[in-house]
């Protein structure tokens, strides 16, 4: 009969309307309301539990991250003592071959570590004794420690590393 939630319910002269049933347009809107406010309240949670939720989130991740960087931290802390930085190496050489690089930090040389080093004739000791035999190297690179399988051998470049 063309009434909705807003439609005036009496006629111009203020009488209830004779066309339309006044009882189930009042129960209907009523009804409607009703629902609109249980809706509004349902919305009303769920918002609340996403705010919730992503709060959480928000200091998970923020755990997360204070987590891995005292992790990072740690690690860092729990590296050996580097006795030794590459600063060349050449291309073709048993070093390279190796896969050492150049600002790699060395942190065993065959038996010489932090420890026992005294001078690089330390090294060139241990270099000369174990031609042709594989060293065992560890190195610091990029804040991570790299073991390297080094065989000092003679090859067309200068000295057994290059």
């Amino acid at each position: 009969k063309g009434v909705g939630m807003h439609e005036p319910l009496v006629d111009a002269e203020g009488f209830p309307r004779a066309d339309i049933d006044l009882y189930q347009v009042r129960t209907a809107r009523h009804n409607i309301i009703c629902l609109q406010n249980d809706h509004k309240a349902v919305m009303k949670q769920v918002e609340e539990a996403l705010h919730k939720l992503h709060a959480r989130e928000k200091e998970k991740h923020a755990r997360d991250e204070a987590e891995a960087l005292a992790e990072a931290m740690s690690q860092k802390q729990n590296l050996p003592q580097a006795f030794a930085k590459v600063n060349a190496v050449t291309p073709g050489s048993p070093a390279s071959v190796s896969g050492l690089q150049v600002d790699d930090e060395i942190v065993e040389f065959g038996s010489v570590n932090a420890n026992n080093f005294q001078n690089l004739q330390n090294i060139a000791t241990v270099v000369q004794h174990s031609e042709g035999r594989p060293l065992s190297v560890t190195v610091i690179r990029g804040g991570r420690r790299v073991h390297v399988g080094l065989t000092p051998k003679r090859w067309s470049g200068k000295g057994l590393l290059g």
